[in-house]
C-alpha cells in the first residue's frame, strides 16, 4: 500500500485474522494473504461490492468480464473477479470465504456443465450469510439442447429462484438485462 491509498478498515483485518487464526498458516503465508486482501480497497470504498464468479474459459470468461464491466459502470460499486485477487492460494476455499466474507455481493455466471463456480455453489447455498447476499445470472438453453445442468446446480438455482435472486439470460442482450436485476 501507498501513502495515497486508505488503510485498511480494521474490521476487514479483523474478519480477515479471524478466519486465517483457524487455519495453520505460517507467518508468511497469514502475511501473503493479508496483503492480497489489501489490494481489495475497493470493497470498502465503495457501497456495494460485486465477487463475480463464473467459467475462465475463453467463450464464458467474456461474458463474466462483461459483468464486472457493467457492475462497475453503476455508482458507488466495485466489482471483481476471484482471479483478480493476486497470491499464491494454495487453499481456493479458504480464498473464496475470505473474499465473500467482505463483499456486499457474490454474483455467478453460469453457463453449461461446468459453470465455473460448482464448488462455490455448494458453498453459497451451505453458508446462510453467503446465500443472503447471493445471486445467480444463470443462461437457459433451448429444449433440443437436453438438460445443461446438473442435480446440485438445479437444486441451487431452486432455492435462489424461491428468493428471486436467479436471473435467466439466453443472449448477451439478455444478460445485460439480467444484471440490471441485480441490486
Amino acid at each position: 500500500m501507498t501513502d495515497s491509498q486508505p488503510p485498511v478498515p480494521e474490521e476487514i483485518l479483523t474478519s480477515a485474522s479471524d478466519r486465517l487464526a483457524e487455519e495453520e498458516l505460517t507467518l508468511a503465508e497469514n502475511e501473503e494473504l493479508l496483503h492480497a486482501l489489501s489490494e481489495l480497497t475497493g470493497i470498502y470504498e465503495h457501497e456495494r461490492s460485486y465477487f463475480v464468479l463464473g467459467n475462465y474459459d475463453p467463450e464464458p470468461i467474456r461474458r463474466v468480464n462483461l459483468v464486472v464491466d457493467r457492475l462497475n459502470r453503476r455508482t458507488d460499486a466495485y466489482a471483481f473477479r476471484m482471479v483478480d485477487v493476486r497470491g499464491d492460494w494454495e487453499n481456493g476455499i479458504q480464498k473464496f470465504c475470505l473474499i465473500a466474507d467482505l463483499v456486499s455481493h457474490v454474483v455467478g455466471v453460469a453457463e453449461r456443465e461446468p459453470s465455473g463456480f460448482l464448488v462455490e455453489q455448494g458453498l453459497l447455498v451451505g453458508t446462510e450469510e453467503y446465500f443472503e447476499k447471493s445471486h445467480v445470472l444463470k443462461r437457459t438453453y433451448p429444449d433440443a439442447d437436453g438438460h445443461p445442468y446438473g442435480w446440485m446446480e438445479d437444486g441451487v438455482f431452486e432455492l435462489l429462484e424461491r428468493e428471486e435472486r436467479l436471473h435467466e439470460w439466453r443472449t448477451e442482450d439478455d444478460l445485460l438485462e439480467a444484471i440490471e436485476e441485480i441490486p
